[in-house]
């Protein structure tokens, strides 16, 4: 298979509580064929970290969490996706066609799968989702929780863990991360 046509698989089924949406899947984490593969991204330490994976962590026996178990938290009520399916060396490789095709096709999994809350990493992935998918243009996005929601989705968007990110730390990720769990605490309580 050559780098065009590589991608990750969608990790996502009804009922789930959380789907991670990402710009795009990374060349090294498609040729590894796992979500944010590369040790230099903050993804895997800083969920290991949270609140958010307690739930996993005890349930595996595991107090470090990896990109090779990204499959497994199927099972835990947790997905993954992307924006954009088509893995690039950057997001900058990135063309407004691709959202155009991509954003719209994540629409679609996320009404037909209706998680809790979908959270997006950055809000560069956001903006071309709500763009591209929702038609909602020219505003300059936040971090949390978002005005539009998919149907019963709510929309959470928490700090890109790239490294190109240096604007947040992997404690800011991890607090990012805590938020969202108490996020998903409060909906499940007051469901």
């Amino acid at each position: 298979m050559n780098d065009a046509e590589r991608t990750l698989p969608d990790y996502v089924a009804p009922d789930l509580e959380l789907v991670f949406v990402g710009i795009n899947p990374g060349l090294y984490s498609a040729r590894a064929g796992h979500y944010f593969a590369r040790r230099t991204n903050r993804f895997w330490p800083g969920f290991s970290r949270s609140r958010l994976s307690a739930t996993v962590r005890d349930g595996l026996g595991k107090e470090e969490l990896a990109a090779e178990d990204d499959a497994i938290l199927l099972s835990f009520g947790i997905g993954f996706t992307d924006v954009v399916k088509r893995a690039t060396g950057n997001a900058a490789e990135l063309h407004p066609d691709d959202y155009r095709l991509g954003a719209p096709q994540l629409l679609d999994k996320l009404r037909r799968f209706q998680p809790l809350v979908a959270c997006f990493h950055g809000v560069t992935a956001y903006g071309a989702f709500a763009r591209y998918a929702l038609g909602d243009e020219g505003r300059r996005w936040v971090l949390g929780v978002q005005d539009h929601m998919v149907g019963q989705t709510r929309l959470y968007v928490v700090p890109s863990p790239s490294p190109a990110n240096a604007h947040f730390t992997l404690p800011d990720q991890i607090a990012w991360y805590d938020r969202l769990a108490a996020f998903l605490t409060d909906l499940t309580e007051l469901g």
